[in-house]
C-alpha cells in the first residue's frame, strides 16, 4: 500500500469521509487516511485508538489498510473487528479511549464505504474539522513508528449495558425486527431475547450486499417487508435498523409508518415529568408537531442543524435529556450514555408499550396534525449544490420571507415551512415541506421545486 497523493477531496464530507468503493475509496485511500489519523492523534498526545468495521463487503480490506497506516505512525490499536457503530461508541466510553475510526457507510448503498472518526473526547469530526484533516493529509508529513494491535470483544459488556438499563412492565409486546441484513444482525436477536418480549425476525442474516432492501429504515419504501410481516403475525409494532445500527425506523400494528419525529413525541411524553431539564433537541427537518407537543407539555424545543455529528454533540454540550433528528438518530441522556443506537431506541419504545395497553397510534393521539412531504432528493454535484442553497436564500430575501439558515434555508410562514439544504452525505440537494392543508403544501412545494429546478440546471 502507498500514500495516495491524489486522494479524492470530494469524499471528505460534512460528517465523515464517504465514497464509492473502489472508484473513490480504495485500500490506498484507507492506508493514507490511517497515516494521517495516526500522525494527528500522536501529535496531540494520544498513544492508542479504537477501530471497528461494519459488514459491507469492502469493510474488512479497507479496515486492514487503515490499520496498517495507523500502525506505521507508532499508534497502538484496540481492534473491535466486526461491530455496529453503537458498539464502537460504547467501547470508546468503556475503555476511555476516545480516539478512533469506524469503517462504515451507514445507510448508503452497498458499494459505498467510508470512515467515521474522532480525534478526542469532543466526538466525531465534522464540518471544518474534516476539511482541516484533509489539508493535514495532503501535507504528507507523517509520524513514524510501529504500533501494536490488540483484539477486543465488546459484545458481553454491551449486552450488560442494555440489561441493566431497561425495565419492562407487565404487558408482553410482540415485535417484528428487520435487521435489513446489516450489521445489527450480529447481535439483534440475542439482545432482544434478553427481555420479556415476543420476537419475529426478518432479514437477520449478515449480508453486506443488502439483498432484500436498501439499508435505510427511515425511508418508508424500504419497510414493505416489515409492514407485511407485522400484519401477517399480528405484531404490536415493527422495528427496522440501518446498515451500521445507529438508526431505527418504525411501523405501528396497522403497518402505518411512524416517522422519527412522532417517535420522539412518544418519548418526550414519557420522560418529560421524569427529568429535571425539560429541553429537547430536534433538527430542522422535524415536523412542527414535535415542537408544538414539547411546548404544550411545558418544555422547550431547541431547533438545530441536521447531522449526527452535530446533533449528538449539541445534546451533550447543552446537557439535554433527549434529542434527535428525522433521519433516525436519537440520543437518550436521561439514563443512557448519549450515543445513538437503533437497537436501544427500539427497546425504549417496547419498554413504553410494556407499561400501557395502548397501541403506538393511540400513544400519538392529540398531536397537532400537519401535511408534509418525505425528504426529497435531487442530484446535484458537490461543487454546485452549496451555490444553489445560496440562490434559494437570495430568493427568500427578495420576497421578504422569514427564514433560518442554520442548515440550508428553512423558510417560515404562519401556516407552513419549506426547507432546502445541501446534503452532507452525497451529491444531492434535499427538500422537505410542511403545511396546515394539502392545498398549501402543494402550493409551497410547487414554488420551491421550481426554484431548485431552475438553479440546478
Amino acid at each position: 500500500m502507498e500514500y495516495k497523493k491524489d486522494i479524492n477531496k470530494n469524499i471528505f464530507r460534512g460528517y465523515d469521509i464517504r465514497g464509492i468503493y473502489p472508484k473513490e475509496i480504495d485500500e490506498d485511500t484507507a492506508y493514507t487516511i490511517g497515516l494521517g489519523f495516526g500522525s494527528y492523534i500522536k501529535e496531540i498526545g494520544k498513544t492508542s485508538c479504537i477501530i471497528g468495521h461494519d459488514n459491507r463487503l469492502s469493510s474488512p480490506s479497507l479496515c486492514n489498510a487503515l490499520k496498517e497506516g495507523i500502525l506505521a505512525t507508532g499508534i497502538d490499536i484496540i481492534d473491535l473487528g466486526l461491530c455496529t457503530t453503537p458498539m464502537y461508541y460504547y467501547a470508546c466510553i468503556k475503555l476511555k479511549i476516545f480516539s478512533g475510526v469506524m469503517v462504515t457507510a451507514s445507510h448508503n448503498p452497498k458499494d459505498d464505504n467510508g470512515f467515521k472518526f474522532a480525534f478526542d473526547e469532543s466526538g466525531n469530526c465534522k464540518g471544518q474539522e474534516i476539511q482541516d484533516f484533509l489539508s493535514y493529509i495532503l501535507k504528507g508529513e507523517f509520524q513514524k513508528g510501529r504500533g501494536n494491535v490488540t483484539s477486543y470483544n465488546i459484545k458481553e459488556e454491551y449486552l450488560t449495558l442494555f440489561r441493566e438499563n431497561l425495565h419492562f412492565g407487565s404487558r408482553r409486546v410482540k415485535v417484528v425486527l428487520d435487521a435489513g441484513n446489516g450489521t445489527t444482525s450480529i447481535i439483534m436477536n440475542e439482545l432482544y431475547r434478553m427481555f420479556p418480549i415476543d420476537i419475529v425476525s426478518i432479514n437477520d442474516t449478515s449480508d453486506g450486499t443488502f439483498p432484500n432492501h436498501h439499508p435505510d429504515p427511515c425511508v418508508e419504501a424500504n419497510l414493505e417487508q416489515l409492514k407485511k410481516k407485522v400484519l401477517e403475525v399480528g405484531a404490536d409494532i415493527g422495528l427496522s435498523f440501518d446498515g451500521d445500527g445507529d438508526r431505527m425506523g418504525m411501523v405501528s400494528n396497522t403497518a402505518k409508518f411512524i416517522p422519527t419525529d412522532q417517535y420522539m413525541i412518544i418519548v418526550v411524553r414519557d420522560i418529560i415529568n421524569k427529568v429535571s431539564k425539560k429541553e429537547f433537541l430536534a433538527d430542522v427537518k422535524c415536523s412542527k408537531s414535535l415542537s408544538d407537543e414539547i411546548e404544550k407539555l411545558g418544555g422547550k424545543c431547541i431547533t438545530y442543524r441536521t447531522g449526527n455529528s452535530y446533533t449528538k454533540a449539541k445534546v451533550r454540550d447543552d446537557d439535554l435529556p433527549f434529542g434527535g433528528e428525522l433521519s433516525g438518530h436519537v440520543y437518550f441522556r436521561d439514563r443512557w450514555l448519549g450515543f445513538d443506537s437503533g437497537l436501544y431506541a427500539g427497546l425504549r419504545m417496547l419498554e413504553i408499550l410494556s407499561k400501557t395497553e395502548k397501541s403506538v397510534e393511540e400513544l400519538l393521539e392529540g398531536i397537532n396534525e400537519y401535511y408534509s412531504t418525505e425528504e426529497l432528493k435531487f442530484a446535484s454535484s458537490d461543487d454546485k449544490k452549496f451555490g444553489i442553497i445560496e440562490k434559494i436564500k437570495n430568493y427568500a430575501e427578495k420576497r421578504n420571507y422569514q427564514y433560518l439558515d442554520i442548515d440550508g434555508v428553512k423558510v417560515l410562514f404562519d401556516d407552513s415551512w419549506a426547507l432546502v439544504r445541501a446534503s452532507n452525505t452525497g451529491p444531492n440537494i434535499t427538500a422537505r415541506f410542511e403545511a396546515n392543508t394539502k392545498e398549501r403544501l402543494e402550493e409551497l412545494q410547487e414554488e420551491f421545486l421550481k426554484q431548485i429546478e431552475e438553479y440546478n440546471q
